[in-house]
């Protein structure tokens, strides 16, 4: 099945603009700003996969600097002299970027291409990664961090926008393929990180080799890029009608729904993330165990991330997969609060299918919005709000581990936050719009 051709403009497609009426008086014309100028798509066998394979490049890359991070917490500690506190503000740092960041995204698209936006992104990313990984210095290493990181937060944003924008009639298709692919690309970071840095003698080596994965994530967005810029040159300015107003999800009762759900996944993903091979190494695992097991907590995941948003799609409410995913992680939790050893690979397996949430919510925003608009306004919404939210998850896990000396009150706040996802998750479960509830 070939890909519809994509737009070469940010927002909104060609189909969103409606021509002007013809009329025998002077025509009122009104100015058209950057983001809704038009210009002739390219061919779909082109334009379309090379959109498609440019958005898979970028999802392998949305999580690789964060979990080969959380397998090398300890390694980069001695490293770099971190204190227990610090170690936490490292691991809550990408929540933080995320949240901050993010929420410039859809300021950037109005003004840019969304190709040329990548395109820096993935930059930033490349020379965040390089930088952080040969410093010595522990205000570099977070300073370089926070610009990687910087990039991963626009890309997080624009990835939603894209499938509405080039590939509407195939939302849970595509969507199920980039979330797979930042699936496999978290697993492998997290699975080789440890073995990487120890061939080569360094964790140096097992952060830094996550640049060269960034550089290939550039190479198809620069001809969209080019091609976008040529666009805009080359097609003059149309009469259009008065925009529409802008979708704000910060004034409805669905946006701040989608923010709760969004952000208490994202809590106790990131915790699991930067805190969960911890966990196994207390329990009496190696490192490299305890590394290839937060590794199986996402290899696991890439069916459940292919599979989820399909099965959203077709649901006539959420309900069931919300309280399903519920279940998985409420009992995840437990055996790791009881029995962390002799059960690890039960608990990565439930952990792993309740972790089903984040491509159960990336699935929601192109679901609860009618445009591309709407999916950029909402993205940008859920997801910075969001990661402010999910930013607690970390840094309250570390500094319960530091003050209890163990893991019980760790997960005990994690299943808090496991209730507060659920009842944001029943508000969402119910199909509407953003666009219905300005």
């Amino acid at each position: 099945m070939t890909p519809p051709p994509p737009p070469t403009a940010t927002a909104p497609t060609a189909a969103d603009v409606t021509p002007p009426a013809p009329c025998r008086g002077p025509a009122t014309t009104a100015a058209v700003p950057p983001a809704v100028t038009v210009a002739p798509a390219a061919s779909p066998a082109r334009g379309g996969l090379l959109v498609l394979a440019g958005m898979l490049l970028v999802a392998l890359n949305l999580r690789a600097a964060v979990t080969s991070l959380g397998a090398l917490l300890d390694e980069i500690r001695l490293g770099l002299g971190l204190s227990g506190a610090m170690a936490g503000v490292v691991t809550t740092l990408p929540t933080v970027a995320f949240a901050g960041l993010g929420a410039l995204t859809p300021w950037l698209v109005r003004r840019w291409p969304a190709p040329r936006v990548l395109v820096l992104a993935m930059i930033a990313l490349t020379a965040g990664q390089v930088l952080r990984a040969v410093t010595g210095s522990a205000a570099v290493f977070v300073l370089t961090s926070a610009l990687a990181l910087a990039g991963i937060a626009v890309a997080n944003i624009l990835l939603p926008m894209l499938v509405k924008q080039h590939f509407p009639h195939r939302t849970g298709l595509v969507t199920g393929a980039y979330t797979m692919a930042l699936t496999v690309g978290t697993t492998v970071a997290a699975a080789s990180a440890v073995p990487v840095a120890h061939a080569f003698g360094s964790w140096r080596a097992g952060l830094g080799v996550w640049a060269g994965l960034a550089v290939l994530a550039v190479i198809p967005w620069v001809p969209l890029a080019l091609r976008a810029r040529t666009a805009r040159r080359a097609v003059p300015t149309v009469a259009v009608p008065a925009a529409p107003a802008r979708v704000r999800p910060a004034r409805t009762r669905l946006g701040w729904a989608m923010a709760v759900y969004f952000g208490a996944q994202s809590l106790s993903g990131y915790a699991i993330m930067g805190w969960l091979a911890q966990l196994f190494r207390d329990a009496g695992y190696r490192p490299e165990t305890a590394g290839l097991l937060l590794a199986g907590v996402t290899a696991l995941g890439v069916p459940v991330a292919l599979m989820m948003p399909a099965l959203a799609g077709r649901l006539a409410t959420l309900r069931p997969l919300v309280l399903s995913l519920t279940a998985f992680s409420a009992a995840a939790y437990l055996g790791l609060a009881l029995a962390p050893r002799g059960l690890a690979p039960v608990w990565v397996l439930l952990l792993a299918l309740g972790q089903g949430a984040f491509p159960l919510i990336l699935t929601t925003i192109g679901l609860r919005a009618r445009t591309a608009e709407g999916t950029v306004a909402l993205s940008a919404f859920a997801q910075s709000t969001g990661y402010v939210i999910a930013a607690l998850g970390p840094l309250l896990v570390g500094i319960l581990y530091s003050a209890t000396g163990g893991w019980t009150a760790p997960i005990g706040f994690l299943l808090v936050a496991l209730a507060v996802q659920t009842t944001a998750g029943m508000v969402i479960a119910r199909p509407r719009y953003i666009e219905d509830e300005r």
